[in-house]
């Protein structure tokens, strides 16, 4: 599989990032990240900034591009992007961040009946950490990922240190019995992160933490990395499902490395998203072989022994 979007940059530039797919009616749906217009591309009511694709598939192998979603509130009027997908009690619950903002950059809500109209939440923005002096974060969110977890609905995301550097993971939760409007979240991870990088190729970031649970246990697939220095993806278990933050990774080298030269994926594999289905697992990401000028989705599939993680 290798997926991308030419609407906005043109047939030459395939661009399409951050994937998250559910099933919805017998189909797969993929929510996905899509760029400004190129000037010489754009209608005359283009949208600024970043938008969200959607794309529809019989197989998790072929998709074709149905439709998009558009800013609509005035906190996503510089863009939203990155979306967090999973269908609860019948409708399609996206979680995705505004764009452009910076530090103040954070995590909106909307829902679905068709998974192509939604619904936005009327509180949002919903969540992004606390920040202030002696805090651990900028209160920055982005990269936004949800898991049902003994009965919480938990907010996985990114944000950074207070200098803006470093990219951390926050995590916060909210009852299932509720909109999910902004005053329900709590945040957990109020006095540290729940992952920072700590391993070579993780260098300054850790984001896109994308959650599963195995047996019993709590898994995080994550970006080590900023785009294309490369970034990476790791795979850390949980060891204290309690408090959500102590990680511990399963390995000190990437689960799925970059390619080799000359591959597709030779500047990244970044990003991931695990989707779970009928007994299988997979595990969607981008990828990119020019530095980002392009950008395509691809998925392996993720197979488990004794609780370790192999793809393929």
């Amino acid at each position: 599989m290798y997926y991308g979007d030419t609407t906005r940059l043109g047939p030459e530039r395939p661009f399409a990032k951050d994937p998250a797919v559910v099933r919805w009616r017998g189909r797969y749906r993929m929510y996905y990240s899509i760029p400004p217009y190129d000037p010489a591309l754009a209608p005359a009511n283009a949208p600024k900034g970043w938008g969200i694709g959607i794309a529809e598939s019989h197989d998790l192998d072929h998709w074709t591009r149905i439709g998009e979603i558009l800013p609509e509130q005035p906190c996503e009027m510089d863009g939203i992007c990155a979306p967090g997908a999973r269908v609860l009690d019948g409708r399609i619950h996206l979680f995705y961040q505004t764009y452009g903002g910076g530090p103040k950059d954070a995590i909106c809500h909307a829902t679905s009946e068709d998974g192509l109209r939604f619904v936005r939440n009327p509180t949002n923005p919903i969540f992004a950490p606390t920040a202030g002096v002696g805090v651990w974060n900028n209160g920055r969110a982005i990269d936004a990922d949800i898991i049902l977890w003994k009965d919480r609905l938990l907010l996985f995301v990114s944000s950074r240190d207070p200098d803006g550097r470093i990219q951390l993971g926050a995590v916060a939760a909210a009852p299932l019995r509720s909109d999910f409007g902004r005053r329900y979240w709590e945040q957990i991870s109020t006095a540290a992160p729940t992952i920072r990088p700590e391993l070579p190729w993780e260098k300054q970031c850790i984001e896109a933490s994308a959650l599963c649970a195995h047996d019993g246990k709590l898994y995080m697939f994550y970006a080590g990395g900023y785009n294309n220095e490369p970034q990476q993806i790791g795979c850390a278990v949980c060891e204290d499902p309690d408090t959500l933050l102590r990680w511990r990774r399963l390995s000190d080298q990437p689960l799925l490395p970059n390619g080799a030269p000359g591959a597709w994926n030779a500047s990244e594999s970044g990003h991931p998203f695990v989707f779970q289905d009928d007994g299988r697992d997979h595990l969607f990401f981008q990828g990119n072989a020019d530095n980002g000028d392009t950008w395509y989705l691809s998925r392996h599939e993720i197979h488990w022994d004794a609780g370790i993680p192999r793809i393929g």
